[in-house]
């Protein structure tokens, strides 16, 4: 009875570690995680995720096969933002992804450790989210698209299609850390071109209109529409109302042209977000944010709406046709 027992003892004993293992090996792996974190709507940036997805893959990530990719939308309401990144520190992302400077500015609030990987509007090492371009130094790196720096020279396009305009508009949103830096540039460009500057402002849905109203008052020959997810999300509300007050506009992003706008002059946002996605990637793969400089765009799309140019009986000069990248007709 001895020996029977400790036979049937020593079965059981083999027998666990077995099933032990087996119960182990049939756990479902934890995949890493990605938060990316929108200061608009995912529908208007769906191409911008798209090419972030683009830029993982290059780098050995697919999204449900070795990959997990959270998404936090603000729908233009920054305030809202700190509180979805500490989402994903709560949800111990291994990476977050900030689709604009608020975003990188509200991930950098709630973590110094989590790797940030960010598409910036303007010069991130002037806007404090790194050290300097060549060497970002602690959590943070990613791409400038230098959408704010370029807007001097949206000026010096819309007012080459409109040489008669004497007063120019520049619709801004105040909740945006970089509009006051816009307006200063566009205020030093208005100065030395010898043009009168009237400051639009729309934060939230119902000022957009008011916005616009206020051109017909102010005698506004034309108008430069800050880079920003809040104006992006509503591209054909705002390209809606520029055609029904026929006010000629530049845009920062094709899309505005797309749904209508008559021009547009920007950096490659696809390029820029599948470099986001190419960092994000490298960093999955064990490199530093603080390793990575910080990425500047070469490529620079001007797209010209002719059918909305003839609508506000413009004719656009061979000088622009001959640089566009693109004509709409």
């Amino acid at each position: 009875m001895q020996r029977r027992t400790f036979i049937g003892g020593s079965a059981a004993i083999l027998a666990g570690p077995l099933c032990f293992a087996d119960a182990i090996a049939e756990q479902p792996t934890k995949l890493p995680v990605i938060g990316f974190l929108g200061s608009g709507s995912p529908g208007s940036n769906a191409p911008l995720l798209a090419a972030f997805r683009q830029g993982l893959s290059e780098t050995g990530w697919v999204e449900g096969q070795n990959l997990a990719i959270e998404q936090r939308w603000a729908e233009g309401r920054y305030d809202r933002l700190p509180i979805l990144a500490a989402e994903f520190v709560d949800r111990r992302a291994d990476v977050i992804a900030a689709s604009s400077i608020p975003s990188a500015r509200a991930a950098k609030s709630v973590t110094p450790s989590i790797p940030i990987v960010f598409v910036s509007g303007g010069d991130p090492a002037e806007l404090g989210l790194v050290a300097s371009l060549a060497r970002p130094g602690g959590n943070l790196t990613g791409v400038s698209i230098l959408a704010a720096e370029l807007t001097p020279k949206r000026l010096e396009l819309l007012s080459d299609l409109v040489p008669q305009a004497g007063v120019i508009a520049l619709l801004v949103n105040p909740n945006n850390p970089q509009s006051e830096g816009v307006i200063r540039d566009m205020q030093e460009a208005a100065r030395v071109k010898g043009l009168q500057l009237h400051i639009l402002k729309a934060g939230i849905e119902g000022e957009i209109d008011a916005a616009f109203a206020s051109l017909v008052q102010q005698h506004a020959g034309g108008l430069v529409v800050e880079a920003d997810p809040f104006f992006t999300a509503r591209s054909e509300q705002v390209v809606a109302l520029a055609s029904g007050y026929a006010v000629p506009a530049i845009y920062t992003r094709r899309e505005f042209t797309d749904s209508g706008g008559l021009i547009s002059y920007g950096t490659s946002l696809t390029g820029a977000f599948r470099q986001a996605g190419i960092y994000a990637g490298k960093i999955l793969n064990g490199a530093k944010p603080a390793d990575l400089p910080v990425q500047q765009p070469t490529i620079f799309e001007l797209v010209v709406n002719l059918k909305t140019a003839k609508a506000l009986g413009l004719t656009v000069p061979p000088s622009i046709l001959a640089r566009a990248d693109e004509v709409i007709e």
